[in-house]
This record gives C-alpha cells, structure tokens and sequence, in this order.
C-alpha cells in the first residue's frame, strides 16, 4: 500500500504537463474537488490540493510534447540513479537539478518508451496525500516490453515482483519495493499495453469511492472514458478516462483487505 512514508523506489510525486493550467485546473477541480495553487517564479507551476494537502501538481507542457501525468520515484541519489540509467538503456530528458531547498529531480525515459521522473528528498518528500479519496493509489506501467521493463527498475530500484491472477488467464505483476514485507510495500503493477497503438506509459490511479459518479463528473467536464468501469475480481471496481487534453489517468475503488 503507498503511504506518505515513501520508501526508498517508491512513486512520491505525480505532475501533469497541460497545454493550459487554468483550464486543466478548473477540469480537476470538478472531478475531484482539487484545488490549485501556484507556487510564485515558476512560470505557472503548482500544486493541486484536496482540502489543503499536496495530491500533485500542474506545469506548462513542454513544446512537442503531449500531455500526461509524470510518476516521480523517490531515490537517495538522483545523480547516481541517473547514471545507473542511463547505463541500462535509459534516455535522459532532464539532467539531475535542484529544486530550491526542496529537493533535487531528473527526467528520464526509460527503454521501453516509458517517461518517469526520480527525486531526491529535500525539505519536500513526496506527497502530502496518497490511498485516500482523489488521492494516488497505485501507479502502473502498461508496455508491450514487461519483462525489459522489470529488469531495467529492479536494477535501478531494487523492485520486487510478485504474479498476480485476479482471474483465470489473466496475469499481473504486481510492483513493491526493495525493503519491507512485500505486500504491504507494493504500490503499483506492470500491465501489457491495451492495443498495439498504445505508447508505454505510467499511468497514476486514483482512490475513490464511486467509480461511477466520478466518471459522471469527468465526462460533464470535458473529460472521456477510455475504459469503461468494470468490477475486477480480487481488485475492485475501476476505469481509464482521459482529461480534455487526452491524459490519461484510472480510478479505482478497491475491495476491503481481509
């Protein structure tokens, strides 16, 4: 389960590149309640919020590129998790560097196609909200490159990796960190890619209560669904939806642990 704790490979941050923050803010908002808050000097960066904690945050989209949620892994050494990348196959988008006091980050993407972000804790961790409702639950990797795509984070991270079959014929991989009892440590999955069109990509699930009246919410804004809900046996409930400017993101309401 993701906690505020924020294990060492764990997802600690969430951002979204937006072609118009405003906008997306306001889309947000509607869905889930957030609020937004721009951090002055940044050129428009800031943060959304669910009654005053930090669920992630909205930045310009940077020319060229489309619109997406970026998972940020949380790493005691950004320049030598960088290096370890880059050794494995990974691209370089944006170089280790320092944000303020609050810690220090770099874009990467990694040999599957997949875009992440690492970062090393300042005065900031990670998040101030996660497993609640509108909050960051589960992060999941759908690439047509899964076992490229383990090996590559367990070099980096130290990942564990555990099949999963919430039904018959259906196999999952489910993601925890290095340390810790593995399930209660895992935080996310790899998935194949839904169709062979489909870039591989993270992609950040949220927690709620009702499917259904979100993707209510989300479609009255603006928003479409790229997957219907549906009930997952072992799992719960949960959907793919994408924002007006086609960034997807997943709702999941998750069934009670035993």
């Amino acid at each position: 389960m993701l906690t505020t704790d924020f294990p060492i490979g764990s997802p600690c941050w969430i951002d979204l590149g937006t072609p118009d923050i405003p906008a997306t803010a306001r889309f947000y908002g509607q869905v889930f309640g957030w609020t937004f808050l721009e951090v002055p000097g940044t050129g428009g960066y800031g943060f959304v919020q669910s009654n005053g904690r930090t669920v992630g945050a909205l930045g310009n989209l940077d020319e060229g590129a489309r619109s997406a949620w970026t998972t940020y892994f949380r790493t005691r050494d950004a320049d030598a998790t960088v290096k370890a990348a880059e050794q494995a196959g990974a691209t370089v988008r944006v170089p280790p560097t320092d944000v303020m006091q609050e810690g220090r980050f770099a874009a990467l993407t990694d040999p599957t196609g997949a875009e992440f972000a690492v970062w090393q804790a300042g005065n900031t961790t990670g998040l101030d909200l996660v497993s609640e409702e509108g909050a960051l639950v589960w992060s999941e990797l759908h690439t047509s490159g899964q076992d490229i795509a383990f090996a590559f984070y367990e070099k980096l991270f130290g990942w564990r990796m555990e099949n999963f079959e919430p039904s018959p014929g259906m196999t999952y991989r489910v993601l925890s960190t290095a340390e810790g009892d593995q399930q209660a440590t895992s935080f996310g999955g790899i998935a194949p890619t839904m169709s062979p069109e489909q870039p591989s990509a993270w992609t950040p699930y949220f927690a709620t209560e009702d499917v259904d009246a979100v993707i209510a919410k989300a479609t009255a804004a603006g928003g479409s669904v790229l997957m219907p809900a549906s009930d997952v046996e072992n799992v719960g409930r949960l959907a793919w939806l994408a924002d007006p400017n086609g960034a997807p993101f997943a709702l999941i309401k998750g069934e009670p642990q035993e």
